[in-house]
């Protein structure tokens, strides 16, 4: 049988390697990729105090205690003639790092009326052996409560079932989660034997208002993988939240190491949740930052920029005495206006 030639137009072999470019110019490469979720920071407003609440209350430890100022501090977190007092702690494998602004001192409260639903809210999980041990111990504690009492998800929530919570706050009115994980559910990590009543953190979770541009943002141009999700609703979700009518979307990544996941919430009511104040400023004690390690910084600013991603940084600061555990970094906006420090070691 004779085979007949095919002769395709130039035109097709255009759009073909036109195709083929948008979907390279898509996909980040692994230099733009996160590797890790190094820690959670919060702007406090006496850092002794809330030393003292996360070691003996929550079995943190301190790992370091720093004071840094100078104009590459200004430039990586957008403050003017910053000074900032950092406490790196530690439980388990992850850190968190509690700052306090010196200067400029004028930061503002968290706002007595936030709710779980406005945008600015975040909050971090931590993993407990045991819940109801955890949940007396913070009572004995006197710590200020979100939730009414520790929640389990019910068994029509397939994704989350028997998965137990609670939600409650520091001495800053930061939100803070307890998590406990079934067996068979959560990271193996969570299930080893041992004594101790705080594991760990499992995420941090982000007020947001669309699931797709946060997508696009930690998904498609930082590289973390989609790690799974629920919609949460009922009395259990209501009562987690202290949010009458609470129905949430959840959605979970996690970075290339599997460390610390982020996870977004999007309430689909109640939907009046605000948005971050234009005048929010670093000081503030609603202030979070989530540190991002990247394998070159440099590359990923450029991969941000081209992407029109907000930046609070003018350049990549370069850290001379590298006090802060890494040598560069750039600080950014999400689509919601959380704040994203990217590093490089």
């Amino acid at each position: 049988m004779k085979l007949r030639r095919v002769f395709l137009p130039i035109w097709f072999f255009l759009v073909l390697g036109l195709l083929v470019q948008t979907a390279a110019a898509q996909k980040p490469s692994q230099k733009h990729s996160v590797k890790a979720l190094d820690a959670i920071s919060m702007t406090v407003s006496n850092i002794d105090r809330s030393v003292d609440f996360y070691s003996n209350v929550l079995s943190f430890k301190k790992v370091s205690d720093i004071i840094v100022e100078g104009d590459e501090y200004d430039e990586l977190l957008g403050v003017s003639e910053l000074k900032i007092r950092v406490v790196r702690m530690q439980l388990g494998d992850e850190f968190i790092n509690l700052i306090q602004y010196i200067e400029p001192s004028d930061g503002k409260p968290i706002p007595v009326d936030s709710r779980s639903n406005d945008l600015w809210f975040q909050h971090f999980a931590i993993v407990v052996k045991d819940m109801d041990k955890a949940y007396e111990l913070l009572r004995k504690y006197k710590v200020s409560q979100i939730s009414t009492t520790p929640q389990t998800i019910p068994k029509s929530n397939k994704a989350a079932a028997g998965i137990s919570a609670f939600k409650f706050k520091d001495p800053d009115g930061h939100p803070l989660e307890l998590l406990w994980f079934p067996p068979g559910k959560g990271d193996p990590r969570w299930h080893s034997p041992t004594d101790k009543l705080f594991l760990g953190i499992d995420h941090t979770a982000i007020g947001i208002g669309d699931t797709k541009a946060s997508l696009k943002f930690y998904r498609d141009l930082l590289g973390m993988s989609l790690a799974g999700g629920s919609l949460n609703a009922g009395k259990e979700q209501e009562q987690l939240d202290n949010v009458p009518g609470a129905v949430v979307r959840i959605t979970a990544l996690r970075p290339s190491s599997n460390s610390v996941g982020i996870e977004f919430l999007e309430y689909e009511t109640p939907s009046d949740g605000r948005a971050l104040p234009l005048d929010a400023k670093a000081n503030d004690v609603s202030h979070w930052q989530t540190v991002l390690m990247v394998d070159n910084v440099d590359a990923t600013e450029k991969w941000l920029r081209n992407n029109n991603v907000r930046f609070v940084s003018d350049r990549v600061s370069i850290l001379m005495d590298n006090r802060l555990g890494f040598k560069s970094g750039i600080k950014v906006l999400d689509p919601d206006g959380h704040a994203i420090l990217i590093v490089e070691e």
